[in-house]
């Protein structure tokens, strides 16, 4: 018998012949050792005795080390590679277990059908699958319920502690249950529903009978690094091959996810008490370039020593931010409506599309800008000064300050460290809102659907203010009617007039050995790349015809190349 694997190597994307010795027992997605240039190394067989083998002179696998993915996963690999324009070996790693399995246990799947169920969820998943709208204080749980009571599920959630939480309840509940990676010998062997964070999109599940991907908008169900696939869109090809419904669930569905789905949503009474009050704190009548963020509504809060506030900002040094000194203004991109930066030269710069333009305001044609934005040290002293009470500091780096603190001021960091709260503020919203990144928006929403649910429903008291100088902006809107669909329209029109994803394919070539490798790129019509500088973008009709490219180029000899389809920033 004669195996083909694919070795555990970086760098290497060719897959090799080997003998299986008469006394190994293997199957397609074992873990082997083989040897590869004089030294011993992991691999994975994808194929056995394939037509077009070599037969001679071929090495022995050295070891059999364990099970590893199915069949279906090794061809769902094979998808993913060219999707994201990355190696086998990574997607064939996040569907193995982390250590070896010998044998898969006995299945323990109870097949019962536990109460409640969503009978929203239901629908969808009896329809096929689709997108579900929850507001941001609703328990996914009954969703949950509804894809078990179909058959073996999985369960995706952005957080891993998120992930165990759902494992105990459903657990309790009396369903069985594997968290992924952990129980990945359990899950093969066959549970109710299997749990986990972003790579149980690849965790194992036989007669995989339904789907669910809690917060499928969470940029976490995205991997930061190279190759950059999502959890969402595997899912949906893994599903689509398994005949299997997948069901989103989302406070703020991406476009992505809308465009794949049809939509439900709950009566809007429901979704406006799942929300707090949102209080949008009006600037454009405040001179731009007065540098306090510390408005007399936020003071209010910070004053009452019964509520915790926490202040979000994500500026940590100082950023470019411009506004007219004339009319005040926001300077935007009038092509695609982000910020823009002053270049050395005077340019205004849109870095979200590139557009240059003269240094002329747009509303009334003045030509001097103001520069705004503190960061996060000032801002704790003037808070301080406002609230006469100590401050805390959360950061990226870690919470800085008095652990007792009722006020804390930080970055988005704060709203993921921070466990409950009663006033949440966004004193610059705006950076968020005219960020150059195409999602911007629905990166916004997320933020504010992180800080509703640190402040909880209306209900119980719970505030979200918003300092804007755009009060009429369709995210601001949006949340401010509890109506996160508000912002969907004017999006699909953005993204549809600049061939955007979901309408075109996207992705970037950085880093040292750039531009050889763009230079290797076989000329198609309908892939278009430009840049410099080991600094380029690639854009095309088809995920795949964008893949099937990049996949194709060279990559140049010690060149340390990223090439981010679709990046999350």
């Amino acid at each position: 018998m004669i195996a083909r694997v694919v070795p555990n190597v970086t760098g290497l994307d060719k897959r090799f012949d080997y003998a299986v010795p008469d006394t190994m027992v293997v199957s397609v997605g074992d873990r082997v050792r083989v040897e590869l240039h004089g030294r011993r190394i992991g691999g994975w067989i994808v194929d056995l005795d394939p037509p077009d083998a070599h037969v001679d002179g071929l090495k022995s696998i050295a070891k059999w080390s364990g099970r590893g993915p199915a069949a279906e996963l090794i061809e769902l690999a094979e998808w993913a590679a060219i999707r994201w324009a990355g190696r086998q070996r990574h997607f064939l790693g996040a569907a193995s277990p982390d250590r070896n399995v010998d044998r898969v246990p006995t299945s323990r799947r109870t097949g019962a059908i536990v109460e409640p169920r969503s009978p929203a969820s239901t629908g969808i998943l009896q329809r096929g699958g689709g997108v579900l709208r929850l507001p941001p204080t609703s328990d996914p749980m009954p969703a949950v319920l509804s894809a078990a009571a179909i058959g073996p599920t999985i369960a995706i959630v952005p957080a891993l502690d998120d992930a165990m939480l759902l494992a105990a309840r459903l657990r309790r509940s009396g369903l069985s249950v594997a968290l992924a990676p952990d129980d990945w010998a359990s899950a093969a062997g066959g549970v109710d529903v299997v749990v986990g964070s972003r790579t149980a999109a690849w965790a194992p599940c036989p007669g995989l009978a339904a789907a669910v991907i809690v917060d499928e908008h969470d940029e976490a169900l995205q991997d930061e690094g190279s190759p950059t696939w999502h959890a969402r869109d595997v899912m949906i090809e893994r599903c689509r091959r398994a005949g299997a419904p997948l069901l989103l669930v989302s406070p703020c569905p991406t476009l992505t996810a809308l465009e794949w789905g049809e939509l439900t949503r709950p009566p809007h009474q429901r979704e406006r008490d799942g929300w707090p009050i949102v209080d949008v704190i009006d600037r454009s009548d405040d001179e731009p370039w007065k540098r306090s963020l510390v408005t007399s509504e936020l003071i209010r809060h910070l004053r009452d020593p019964d509520r915790r506030v926490v202040c979000v900002s994500n500026t940590t040094g100082r950023a470019a931010l411009l506004a007219c000194r004339s009319c005040r203004e926001l300077t935007r991109c009038e092509r695609c409506d982000a910020a823009v930066v002053q270049l050395d030269d005077g340019t205004l710069h849109c870095r979200r599309c590139g557009t240059d333009r003269p240094p002329v305001c747009s509303n009334c044609g003045a030509g001097t800008f103001a520069n705004l934005r503190p960061g996060i040290t000032r801002l704790q002293e003037e808070l301080e000064a406002a609230a006469a009470r100590p401050v805390a500091t959360v950061t990226g780096n870690g919470w800085e300050g008095p652990a007792d603190a009722h006020i804390v001021v930080g970055t988005e960091a704060a709203l993921h460290r921070v466990d409950r709260a009663d006033t949440v503020a966004f004193l610059d919203f705006d950076r968020e809102l005219l960020s150059p990144r195409y999602r911007s928006g629905e990166q916004a929403m997320a933020l504010l659907v992180r800080a509703a649910r640190l402040a909880g429903p209306r209900g119980r008291g719970g505030r979200v203010l918003v300092q804007t100088f755009l009060p009429n902006h369709d995210v601001v809107q949006a949340a401010l009617l509890a109506d996160p669909g508000r912002m969907i329209g004017p999006e699909r029109e953005r993204r549809q007039m600049l061939g955007l994803p979901p309408f075109g394919a996207y992705a970037e070539v950085l880093g040292k050995g750039a531009d050889e490798f763009v230079a290797s790129l076989e000329p198609v019509d309908d892939v278009m790349v430009v840049g410099s500088d080991d600094e380029y973008v690639a854009r095309a009709s088809s995920w795949m015809t964008l893949g099937q490219v990049l996949v194709a180029g060279e990559r140049p000899s010690g060149s340390r190349l990223r090439i981010a389809v679709d990046p999350p920033r």
